[in-house]
């Protein structure tokens, strides 16, 4: 098992084919997925996990599988990927986590591990979070770990794209706390 990092009551990993079950109790949720472009099947599943998988060897970073430290369920993903926002390939924080654990911190204490994790082991100046102008709640977590509203611009995929960001000299600023 290749653990990228810890939380306090969490650990990302590398995912894998095995995976399968727990990420599509995710992804095939459509409450979750609600903001979503599109819905996820099998087929769009077992994409998402090779997409990643080949993600870690290109970029040495993909979403990573959100486990309990308690258990060491799959609860989610969470992780840095290279996003097209309005035309420019950025570095993107991303969390989808199961239904009956939300509300209890996961994504915002992943999304806080992978942003540290993201600004310690890349050269990135900034990291960034964006999502459809419609979920709140992803972006009020973007907005729990440093981030602010950078832009929202008109997209095909979305409508409307809310995007927020964080620096580098803001995180070592609230790091340095």
């Amino acid at each position: 098992m290749n653990v990228i990092l810890e939380t306090e009551r969490l650990y990302l990993r590398e995912m894998d084919m095995g995976d399968f079950d727990a990420l599509y109790q995710v992804l095939a949720d459509k409450n979750i997925m609600q903001h979503y472009p599109y819905s996820f099947d099998e087929e769009r599943v077992r994409s998402w996990i090779e997409r990643n998988m080949n993600r870690y060897k290109d970029n040495g970073f993909g979403l990573w599988a959100v486990c309990l430290k308690e258990t060491g369920e799959m609860i989610g993903d969470c992780g840095l990927t290279l996003q097209n926002i309005e035309g420019e390939m950025l570095p993107e924080i991303g969390y989808h986590i199961r239904s009956d654990c939300q509300r209890k911190g996961y994504a915002k204490e992943a999304a806080k591990g992978t942003m540290d994790w993201a600004f310690k082991n890349t050269s990135y100046p900034a990291v960034y979070s964006y999502c459809k102008y419609t979920n709140i709640p992803s972006y009020r977590t973007a907005e729990s770990i440093g981030m602010h509203f950078e832009k929202e611009y008109p997209d095909e995929a979305n409508g409307i794209t809310h995007v927020s960001v964080i620096h580098r000299n803001e995180w070592k600023k609230s790091f340095s706390k």
